[in-house]
């Protein structure tokens, strides 16, 4: 049986992502860093590390956010996942996550704490499940979801990127 993102929805228990896609948290660690032993951007303790399982189903997609942490994305399986990413700069990265090395996808990704980022199914058919970690983990207080307006006006030769991926 040819496994459907309802399926791993149903078996992984995902729920919405106010980013777009599905999400369930599967680990959080015991132990926390204090705020004061962390850089000045964190305002609070953060436990070590956190990982989840994300979902896009088909035209879904992860809108533009930033996060403080960096944060590693993994495939499992659906298909390849495009990620794009604006540095401080205003340079524009296009990762391919997926299983098929030939083709130049990779099955892991590091996305740095402070870009801007965005993600949508390739195959739009399909769905693509990934696992996201984060380390110092992740805190919805260090999320933050791009306005379209005020990105394009940071950076408007990715406006046409920016206006469709981007909530709102």
């Amino acid at each position: 049986m040819m496994k459907n993102a309802e399926y791993w929805i149903k078996k992984l228990d995902l729920l919405p992502h106010p980013e777009g896609g599905y999400y369930k948290e599967t680990y959080r660690s015991a132990e926390l860093i204090s705020a004061k032993n962390l850089p000045s951007r964190y305002h609070k303790d953060h436990c070590f590390c956190t990982a989840i399982y994300f979902l896009l189903n088909g035209h879904q997609y992860s809108a533009f956010h930033r996060i403080k942490s960096d944060e590693l994305w993994h495939f499992h399986t659906g298909s390849p996942l495009r990620i794009y990413s604006i540095d401080k700069d205003g340079m524009l990265f296009e990762i391919k996550l997926g299983p098929h090395l030939e083709r130049g996808e990779i099955f892991q990704a590091h996305l740095r704490q402070g870009c801007w980022f965005a993600a949508e199914v390739i195959d739009k058919e399909y769905y693509s499940l990934v696992s996201c970690t984060v380390a110092p983990g992740f805190e919805f207080d260090d999320f933050e979801l791009a306005n379209a307006t005020e990105l394009i006006a940071q950076f408007p030769r990715h406006k046409k990127l920016i206006s469709r991926l981007c909530a709102g």
